[in-house]
């Protein structure tokens, strides 16, 4: 269990977040904005263990792009005393001191439609920057150099780029951030940060080449410096990678900025806790680009759950069950719990600072509505179908709302989180009451005839993430109201020792007993070929049009005449009765072939003959009365058979059907 802290008597500072406020190319002033933040633990509605040595510049970052579509499609963002206020100023108030805004360069069909995903072009970004700028915080823009979303799967160039050659792709996108960052800074956004592409591992712009890319990157770089210098501002270039559980790829990818001599300061990476791997590694990662490389690092990307469910209708990225990550529930306090693990880890290792992903990406309509007009009209879901011919595999296929709304800091009606606190607590930490956090449910899994076994505890998270094991007990009458003769889903209830249920979900099924039945998995020692003919006529073989379900099928073929047989042991069955079958196709075989599906047990072998014919015409030999004493069993399948002859088996099923 953490260490538990007592209540200090704790004072105020009024910080300012950031200097005065500029407009007007620094000629016109407005009053700064300031925040009251902790200088001490406090009490509140979470429990924040604090972060040993961050330090107040320690970039605690939110990634807002959405906001302008959501507050267009009629969401409304509350502060802390249930009153409608300003999101960035809910962030500025709750410790965040950096936002991340995408900018797309021309995120609309030709009708003038939106693409979704918040219709993030140059526009939206100066507005939301510019609310950004006047609670304080910096502000970091993200260039994608597409006209939609930048990621792995995708870098498509702007539709004005198409057909351009690299040298004058390069020149379009310098013009492109030279007006774009001019703009921004005419308009008073205080611009600290600027990212040269969106997790780019894989090409950027439409460009797959190194050396494509990397003049993409350089005359990025060239624009920043320029208008940086033109400004008098400090701007911070950012290059952003993701898929870190691939350190050969990272290697490569950061060598090549070093050996193209691109020109940057802080290397960016997404770390999803559900899907990039383990905190170590991301540490690792961090410290290796460090020494290696001198290069500054940022988390430029991290997210998570706080319920399993929907707000609007879509469904989510990350669906909240029972341990996403091990031992960080989908509950406000797991969320809080989690992102302050991922910023102690980055700090650890060195990382100057963390951006969490759209934490104000709130759904918009109703839960159980239709929302896609909203979508349609405002943008506010990842992809309106006008996105269709841009993007026409993902935006095209799956356009809808918004898949992130149980991942954001504000619940579904734009009420913020006790976990957004998270930020202004780093330093300091929190305390709150010990309480229980989270029980999760049970679930077990029963063969069809068997006896219904419920785990006699479940860990119980606390809400200061220290997880104890509870004794249940389970109601009996429940229990035994179930007929585990018959194949279905059912929940019984259960008491820990406070009083507090715990569901319990079983489900009856005949559970299929053989190893490796399809021979999909690389160890097949499970299974014992033996052939009785000098040439072994057998092979695993990958081919999914010669197997029955997925890639693999055991597969025979030889030019001579073969006899073999494949078989699968069992020593510690339980005593009763069994089906066994299994799927067989295949051709030319002569009339005195033999083929035949048996079962040896300790009180002699029961066989069924069959015969394949031609291809895929699968054959389901079956044996369906096998008694089973002593926990042994021995099945398979014999085959004698002509030269030329040929084949597969696959799916072998060996279920218990009674006591």
């Amino acid at each position: 269990m953490s260490k538990r802290i007592h209540k200090l008597v704790a004072t105020t500072l009024s910080l300012c977040m950031c200097a005065s406020l500029l407009v007007a190319c620094g000629k016109e002033k407005k009053d700064t904005f300031s925040v009251t933040l902790p200088t001490g633990v406090e009490e509140s509605e979470i429990f924040v263990e604090a972060v040993e040595g961050i330090s107040d510049d320690f970039i605690r970052g939110m990634d807002a792009s959405a906001v302008l579509s959501v507050e267009n499609s009629g969401a409304i963002y509350y502060n802390f005393a249930g009153e409608e206020q300003d999101v960035y100023k809910t962030l500025a108030e709750a410790g965040v001191n950096y936002i991340r805004l995408r900018v797309w360069n021309d995120p609309y069909d030709k009708n003038g439609n939106g693409y979704g995903g918040g219709n993030n072009d140059l526009a939206t970004a100066i507005e939301l920057g510019k609310r950004a700028t006047e609670y304080g915080m910096k502000v970091c823009i993200d260039f994608h150099y597409s006209d939609f979303w930048a990621d792995p799967k995708r870098q498509h160039a702007p539709k004005a780029w198409e057909g351009m050659s690299v040298d004058e792709k390069s020149n379009a996108l310098y013009d492109f951030t030279i007006d774009s960052l001019t703009q921004l800074f005419d308009a008073g956004v205080d611009v600290g940060m600027v990212q040269i592409g969106n997790e780019i591992n894989y090409g950027m712009s439409g460009e797959t080449d190194t050396g494509a890319v990397m003049k993409l990157l350089t005359a990025g770089s060239k624009a920043v410096r320029e208008v940086a210098k033109e400004n008098k501002q400090d701007i911070q270039i950012v290059v952003h990678y993701t898929r870190i559980t691939e350190p050969s790829n990272m290697e490569i990818l950061v060598s090549n900025l070093q050996k193209y001599e691109i020109d940057y300061d802080i290397l960016g990476l997404s770390f999803y806790p559900f899907w990039d791997g383990t905190m170590e590694n991301m540490q690792s990662v961090v410290k290796s680009i460090i020494a290696n490389y001198g290069k500054k690092v940022m988390i430029a990307e991290t997210s998570y759950c706080y319920t399993a469910k929907d707000g609007d209708g879509y469904g989510n990225s990350l669906i909240g069950t029972d341990d996403i990550v091990k031992g960080y529930p989908a509950t406000v306090q797991g969320q809080a719990t989690m992102i302050r693990d991922v910023i102690a880890a980055a700090n650890e290792a060195g990382a100057m600072g963390v951006f969490y992903w759209e934490g104000t990406w709130i759904p918009v309509g109703e839960v159980d509505g239709d929302n896609s007009a909203l979508w349609e009209q405002y943008g506010s879901g990842w992809a309106s179908s006008y996105a269709a011919k841009y993007d026409p595999l993902d935006a095209g296929l799956y356009y809808g709302g918004c898949s992130w709304d149980n991942q954001a800091f504000f619940d579904f009606e734009g009420k913020p989180l006790a976990s957004l606190n998270v930020f202004k607590y780093l330093k300091y930490g929190s305390t709150t009451e010990l309480a229980i956090d989270y029980v999760p449910d049970a679930y077990v899994t029963c063969n069809v005839g068997s006896s219904i076994k419920l785990p006699a505890t479940v860990d119980v998270i606390y809400n200061d993430h220290s997880v104890v094991a509870s004794e249940v007990t389970w109601d009996e009458a429940q229990i035994s109201a179930i007929d585990t003769n018959i194949a279905g889903n059912y929940c019984v209830t259960g008491t820990l020792a406070g009083g507090r249920e715990v569901k319990g979900y079983i489900e009856i099924l005949l559970m299929n007993l053989v190893k490796n039945p399809g021979f999909e998995e690389e160890d097949t020692t499970m299974w014992e070929v033996t052939s009785l003919t000098d040439m072994n006529p057998t092979d695993y073989q990958n081919k999914a049009d010669d197997a029955y379900t997925g890639d693999y099928a055991f597969h025979f073929y030889s030019t001579s005449d073969m006899e073999f047989y494949v078989e699968q042991s069992f020593t510690d069955l339980e005593a009763g009765t069994y089906k066994l079958m299994a799927y067989a196709q295949g051709g030319d075989v002569t009339e005195d072939a033999e083929m035949e599906l048996y079962a040896v047990t300790a009180d002699g072998e029961v066989t069924v003959p069959f015969m394949v014919t031609t291809w895929v015409n699968w054959k389901n030999p079956t044996i369906s009365d096998i008694k089973v004493t002593d926990g042994t069993l021995t099945i398979g399948i014999r085959v004698k058979s002509n030269g030329g002859s040929w084949g597969t088996f696959d799916d072998f099923i060996l279920n218990k059907i009674s006591d």
